[in-house]
């Protein structure tokens, strides 16, 4: 049986363009990047070229790319980053109901060690309403972190906007880029964020690697301590092949773009109006808002959600729940609650995130699967 894949969003493939990069740079390219021998400075050459290919996918200057090992670590290094450097013992951070764990932990840990944090509604669609963010300002506040896209409706966040009124106020704002970067066109100077964070799994690159991007004159203090890489923001050496092919990645992300979004985006409309007009009792949650074009939040009325996802994966079929990271968990998914959704349709919800393979074939046939699990699991439910 073949098996096709649905859940992008959790994780990619890697690239075959970017594999062969970084397998390359494992053979040959084994020197530190700190030394200065002619191994060392090889490795320092292709770290270097890197950082340039990731500063150009999100128009930053490659001098505020710092690499990390993933995205939680570049969300940690964010939001505790730039509270401890404010020094302020009564610090006020603002985050939106929707953000990942990675930013929504981090609160939680700063909350516990005495700062203030607010926690942002959303509306139906899932957006952020600026005007929410201003209302919420304090004098103490020194960080507002909200997310570009979410992972699990794929909505993108009014961040221009939002970052304006940070910026009116003088405080630093953050939003974590991880389901944006190679999906929508970035331009941190447009967008006006200070630090964004990117992870190079979730386009194509290997898992262990990532990026913060941090703007120039923007305070932040080292989270993690050692020696003087990436400019004493985040010691440790280098894993260079991951960021070797992480470059590759943000580089193939960048000249695919347009072509990719407009091919994806007609795939997940194919998708959606399938699903809508041949299964009852179905609805596409944040459907309204302006969404990354590869994501759909679907809700199958009286079916469980998990059931389905088994369902699926024995016709095929790879999809999930909603956020990888929390899969296991009974509670049902915090962004579908903050909604307005009740418990029992976020439980019914199923996110599909397509990518690089998928066709129109793989759409239609998933829909099929979808149709004949539907109604399956309602027919063994009205008789349980």
């Amino acid at each position: 049986m073949q098996h096709f894949y649905f859940d992008h969003n959790a994780t990619t493939p890697v690239a075959p363009e970017v594999l062969e990069t970084m397998v390359s740079c494992l053979g040959q390219v084994y020197g530190n990047a700190s030394s200065i021998h002619h191994f060392g400075q090889a490795a320092k050459q292709k770290l270097e070229a890197a950082r340039r290919q990731v500063a150009a996918l999100i128009h930053a200057s490659p001098t505020e790319v710092v690499f990390t090992s993933g995205g939680t670590e570049a969300d940690n290094l964010a939001v505790f980053g730039v509270v401890r450097a404010s020094g302020r013992s009564q610090a006020h951070v603002i985050v939106s109901a929707i953000e990942h764990p990675a930013v929504l932990a981090s609160a939680a840990q700063l909350e516990r060690e005495g700062a203030a944090v607010t926690h942002l509604p959303v509306g139906p669609n899932g957006t952020v309403d600026p005007e929410q963010v201003r209302r919420a300002l304090r004098p103490e506040t020194v960080l507002i972190s909200v997310m570009h896209a979410n992972n699990e409706l794929g909505v993108v966040e009014p961040i221009a906007e939002i970052a304006r009124i940070a910026h009116e106020a003088g405080v630093t704002m953050h939003s974590d880029g991880v389901q944006a970067a190679g999906k929508i066109a970035i331009d941190v100077d447009s967008l006006g964020v200070d630090l964004y964070s990117m992870s190079g799994h979730k386009l194509y690159a290997p898992k262990g690697v990532g990026a913060l991007y941090v703007r120039k004159g923007t305070k932040l203090a080292p989270t993690a301590f050692g020696g003087h890489h990436e400019r004493d923001r985040r010691p440790g050496t280098e894993n260079v092949p991951g960021i070797v092919a992480l470059g590759a990645a943000c580089e193939l992300a960048g000249s695919t773009l347009a072509a990719e979004s407009e091919r994806l985006a007609g795939l997940r409309d194919r998708f959606e109006s399938s699903v809508l007009g041949r299964i009852s009792g179905t609805g596409v949650n944040g459907g309204r808002a302006n969404r990354t074009p590869n994501t759909s939040n679907v809700y199958f009325d009286g079916v469980d959600g998990e059931a389905m996802v088994i369902a699926l994966d024995l016709r095929g079929f790879a999809v999930s729940t909603g956020s990888a990271c929390s899969s296991g968990a009974i509670t049902p998914s915090h962004v579908l609650t903050a909604l307005g959704l009740s418990a029992d349709r976020a439980r019914s919800s199923l996110r599909f995130s397509l990518g690089r393979s998928t066709t129109a074939e793989q759409v239609d046939a998933l829909v099929d699967a979808l149709e004949a699990s539907v109604a399956h699991l309602r027919r063994i439910s009205v008789h349980a």
